[in-house]
């Protein structure tokens, strides 16, 4: 575990604190585990200095070169996992597990992929033409890092949503800043240490720690901002990095549906309603946030679902794995806004099966939590909970669960159940969101060649597959005239007969139009 809180965790960078530092908080004991500085705008500046200056060294080292570093990286995770882990689990209060399979296992599969994988993304492209005035020529698409990369992350997942999103940015040869959230910045640091260890040059990745002026400073500094988190900050992003036409790419709330048909296997789809609601503690961006059950199902679905949630071990993970299945939340605000969702639908209506209380004691805690009889009057099944609650409404068919469904202004994931796997994708792809699963949900998170992004109010932008390395690109179109005359038949002077031959030269090839 983090140490104790006398501790104060330095800056991975050698910048002392504006003020008395930031408390870093244990959310299952309520315990101050460690002080982090909180940078100012000044301290900001100066790291974009040195990583600027850092950058084209670290570009010179070439694909291969970044390559080594980034696999040396990959080892040096899994022979530290057990570290990685518990600082997780200290500042998160997250399981042992959830911290394992969703955070550690991550960062082994993501340093991998890109250090493969970033040569062919990023390698030049070589173009046809269908224009007759460029045939003959050379044309290549080539990509050339931004530069200096500011990364914002979450508190949810500080390895997979924060740190994660660094690694293909450095893979592409820039340098990068990643500001933490002020409530869980230690793994920050402890992968900036071994991303040292590792070789990395000096400065190429830095960690800005601070609150939000921090993160502010931030945007005005870099190249490109990625941002991870509720769609309101992320719209406060993208209005400061519009005053310096600065690009972002944002990935947002989300209210993700799952749709229960009549023909589901039911353990099935009841297992994974569990699991993909309560994990994390229900914090997670791509979580089961409300479920849509045909009425023939319903009551059954709904009876195993309770059951399961029951059965839930909730506590402080500090017991090391198989102790709990759910532990702490992470953020004392967002208990109250579980807790106020709860209570908003039991006010409207709604029948709380099983949990529907805070947790008592020091830590952050609300149970697990089952609604059923829900429906859109309720903020449960229309605003983002971010919590361990699972709210089920009954529908009479998959057009009703369709029309619910997309009945958001978000659209970042959503599920569907059926044996008939057909069908399930035929409703999978009427869902208006970016990644959508057939008898699963969220696990395609873990196929780092899809693109993962958002619709409608849930983002700009994608991380993952070729998006999600070309964006910390500047595109660059090449055009190379190998052999070639003196001066071509379009250039000047202009000629009666010249203009004749040509414009009886585009009739011919575009002229003809549909002769179907």
């Amino acid at each position: 575990m983090a140490s104790a809180d006398t501790t104060t965790a330095s800056s991975a960078n050698g910048h002392s604190a504006d003020g008395a530092g930031i408390p870093v908080d244990n959310p299952a004991t309520g315990e101050v585990i460690a002080h982090v500085p909180d940078l100012g705008a000044e301290a900001v500046a100066d790291l974009a200095r040195r990583g600027r200056a850092a950058q084209p060294g670290w570009l010179a080292l070439g694909f291969e070169g970044r390559s080594r570093v980034l696999l040396r990286m990959q080892k040096w995770c899994m022979d530290n996992a057990g570290r990685i882990v518990d600082t997780i689990v200290s500042e998160t209060g997250k399981t042992h597990e959830d911290a394992l399979l969703s955070e550690v296992s991550y960062a082994g599969g993501a340093f991998g992929f890109w250090a493969k994988e970033a040569a062919g993304y990023l390698g030049d492209e070589k173009v046809k033409t269908s224009s007759v005035f460029v045939k003959g020529r050379k044309l290549v698409v080539r990509y050339e890092p931004l530069g200096l990369i500011g990364v914002i992350g979450p508190w949810n997942y500080p390895l997979t949503n924060s740190f994660g999103d660094c690694i293909p940015a450095l893979a592409a040869g820039n340098a990068v800043i990643l500001k933490p959230s002020e409530q869980t910045p230690l793994t920050s640091l402890l992968m900036a240490q071994g991303l040292h260890e590792c070789g990395l040059p000096e400065d190429v990745f830095q960690v800005a720690t601070g609150r939000a002026e921090t993160g502010a400073a931030l945007v005005d500094q870099v190249d490109m901002v990625m941002f991870t988190g509720s769609t309101a900050t992320g719209k406060a992003v993208m209005e400061r990095a519009a005053r310096t036409l600065t690009p972002v790419s944002l990935e947002l709330g989300g209210k993700d549906p799952m749709i229960v048909l009549r023909d589901a296997e039911l353990e099935r789809a009841a297992n994974a309603a569990v699991y993909y609601s309560m994990q994390n503690s229900g914090q997670t961006c791509i979580s089961v946030e409300r479920c849509y059950v045909e009425e023939p199902v319903h009551d059954a679905f709904v009876a195993k679902v309770t059951e399961k949630v029951r059965a839930i071990r909730q506590g402080d993970p500090s017991g090391g794995a198989g102790s709990v299945e759910v532990g702490a939340m992470t953020f004392a605000p967002q208990v109250d806004l579980v807790e106020a969702h709860v209570e908003d639908a039991r006010r409207k209506g709604a029948r709380i099966l099983t949990g529907g209380r805070r947790g008592a004691g020091r830590g952050l805690f609300y149970e697990p939590t089952v609604l059923a009889d829900v429906d859109h009057s309720m903020t449960c099944m229309t605003e983002e909970t971010f919590g361990p609650t699972l709210p089920i409404m009954k529908v009479r068919d998959a057009e009703e669960a369709l029309r619910l469904a997309n009945d958001s202004p978000y659209g970042l994931s959503g599920s569907v159940f059926s044996k008939d796997v057909v069908r399930g994708e035929q409703i999978a792809r009427r869902l208006q969101a970016g990644s959508v699963c057939v008898n699963d949900a969220m696990i395609f998170y873990e196929a780092l060649e899809l693109p993962m992004g958002g619709w409608k109010a849930s983002g700009l932008g994608s991380r993952h597959g070729a998006d999600g390395i070309r964006k910390y690109t500047a595109r660059q179109s090449v055009l190379v005239s190998r052999r070639h005359p003196k001066r071509d038949i379009h250039m000047f002077p202009y000629r009666k007969r010249t203009s004749r031959m040509l414009g009886r030269m585009l009739r011919f090839l575009y002229g003809r139009g549909d002769r179907g």
